[in-house]
């Protein structure tokens, strides 16, 4: 049985904290629970968090960008795939002892070839009245055999019955040289003459009912004609209705305009197709097109979500796409809280620290885990990268802590570490107008209003007079077909202490202006300009608290 797998993840446009806590969390769940736990990221790294994972020799986690659920997170029948030559007993018995009404044909290679269907079965029973259907149908003689539960006395069960028609023997001798031709299957009881009458009209077969034999002057004849004998218990009514059992599925089995989903499809998708169309059943294929099993509408009823973890947000609109079809088992942040939904109860860690990475370290030492030296440095580097190195005014004692313990597991000097580390946020050069803007840009519901916010923080005072007047445009543009109802930016300053913000949209400054306390006639109110605010570098702790107070003013 396959470990039940959870992927742990932050939020979109993810910061070092989101990634470094996604994969530090992932090793303290695989060391302490049963089950297997992946970090994953909901979106592009930013050169902070590529500088944090190079030096501690960390691979970025893989990028989920939707948690919709697939035809992979539920259980599918996972029917073995049969050899398209296979007789339509066979196939039958196969749908009987795995309770199934679809079988797939699938190639040694573990291609799809086609399906065979309870009712290509029947079909094929009411609708045949063709004598040379088992000709037309190439039908190998170890199929024949095994149908009638015969003995193959004379001929190779590997050739094929592919010329004449089948004919039932009940005539005399004389009658029968007029209706046996040659080429025929012919099916007769013990009567020598009648079996050497059939050989000799040159039939491409016999088969001898009842449990008869065949002697060896007949097999001889037979042998020397090329003649295939065949033995069976069955009587010849009995043997008529079933040698078109013996047939291959091939003949009936559909193979063109196959309605086929793969491992990676959405059940939503899925849904739509399989209500469009009246099949019970329909094959999975792999992303290389080989077959995996079978999908029915059954497996829709017991569909469950997959399983995640979301660290370092708790609100929708920061989530990664689809975390509404998703199941939902912890939350463990540092923010205010938001407006995710969970289908059923979860584990949530919400502490007013300074980083959620300081939270996992407290998790560590609660379940007495050692931390490794590279996970110590992620985190460490989680917690210089919120707090500013302990600059922040969301720094508390306990983020102090844990960065200093943490430097000394990672073997590191924090303040050496932590110019390079910020040094390597500033390195824009090359970067697009969005690369920057979307670098730290996350959306929150104020109210009735919708508002983005996006933060650079750099060393570096004149890169950031740069990134100003390149982004001052660039929102404004953008803001016009944007779903908020305010955008802002925030270029702060790490020596300086203090931020410049862009503010765009209509109310934009007042608001700012409202929410700190600003006088009026300090700036020119109106649709885009940018305000200095001093001690202000908290996007969390500082600037989202005072403007939900200002909204509310």
């Amino acid at each position: 049985m396959s470990k039940l797998r959870t992927l742990i993840m932050g939020h979109k446009n993810p910061d070092t904290d989101s990634i470094c806590a996604a994969i530090s969390y992932a090793d303290l769940k695989s060391k302490t629970e049963e089950g297997e736990f992946l970090p994953r990221r909901a979106g592009e790294i930013n050169e902070e968090t590529k500088f944090v994972l190079n030096y501690f020799k960390v691979k970025p986690p893989k990028l989920t960008e939707s948690v919709k659920t697939q035809i992979k997170d539920i259980d599918i029948k996972h029917t073995k795939g049969v050899d398209k030559n296979i007789s339509f007993k066979k196939a039958w018995s196969l749908m009987q002892e795995l309770d199934v009404v679809t079988l797939p044909a699938v190639n040694s290679d573990g291609d799809l070839e086609g399906i065979i269907s309870v009712s290509d079965i029947a079909n094929s029973y009411m609708n045949i009245y063709d004598s040379r259907i088992l000709a037309k149908a190439n039908t190998r003689y170890s199929n024949i055999i095994e149908t009638l539960e015969g003995t193959l006395v004379v001929g190779d069960q590997d050739a094929y019955f592919n010329e004449g028609k089948v004919v039932v023997a009940a005539a005399n001798p004389d009658m029968m040289e007029f209706y046996i031709e040659k080429d025929d299957l012919v099916i007769l009881g013990n009567r020598y003459e009648m079996q050497l009458c059939a050989i000799e009209m040159g039939a491409a077969c016999i088969i001898v009912c009842e449990g008869a034999g065949a002697s060896r002057t007949i097999q001889k004849i037979a042998k020397d004609h090329g003649t295939t004998v065949i033995t069976t218990a069955y009587d010849s009514f009995t043997v008529a209705r079933l040698i078109n059992q013996s047939m291959p599925i091939n003949y009936f089995m559909k193979t063109a305009n196959l309605i086929t989903f793969e491992n990676e499809d959405y059940l939503d998708d899925v849904k739509d197709v399989m209500a469009s169309v009246r099949h019970r059943d329909f094959p999975v294929l792999d992303k290389h097109g080989k077959y995996l099993g079978m999908f029915s509408r059954r497996n829709l009823l017991g569909a469950k979500g997959k399983r995640v973890i979301m660290v370092d947000h708790n609100e929708k609109s920061q989530a990664v796409d689809g975390i509404e079809h998703a199941n939902v088992l912890e939350i463990i942040d540092h923010h205010r809280l938001g407006t995710i939904e969970t289908i059923g109860p979860v584990y949530f860690r919400n502490q007013p620290l300074g980083c959620t990475s300081t939270i996992i370290y407290q998790m560590y030492h609660e379940k007495g885990i050692e931390i490794p030296p590279h996970i110590a440095g992620l985190m460490c580097s989680a917690i210089i990268s919120d707090t500013l190195l302990f600059r922040s005014p969301t720094c508390t004692a306990a983020d102090k802590a844990a960065g200093l313990a943490l430097a000394k597991i990672a073997g590191i000097d924090i303040e050496k570490y932590a110019n390079q580390m910020f040094a390597s946020a500033s390195n824009l050069k090359g970067k697009t107008d969005e690369q920057i803007f979307h670098q730290d840009y996350k959306t929150f519901a104020l109210g009735k209003s919708t508002i983005g916010i996006g933060q650079i923080s750099s060393l570096n005072e004149e890169e950031l007079s740069e990134i100003e007047s390149r982004l001052m445009p660039f929102l404004i543009k953008l803001h016009e077909s944007s779903e908020e109802d305010m955008m802002f930016f925030m270029l702060t300053n790490i020596l300086e202490q203090s931020t410049r913000l862009i503010c765009v949209g209509s109310g934009a400054m007042s608001l700012v202006m409202k929410a700190f306390r600003i006088e009026e006639g300090a700036y020119d109110v109106g649709d885009a300009g940018v305000i200095e605010l001093e001690s202000v570098v908290s996007r969390k702790k500082q600037l989202v608290p005072s403007l939900v107070l200002g909204i509310q003013m």
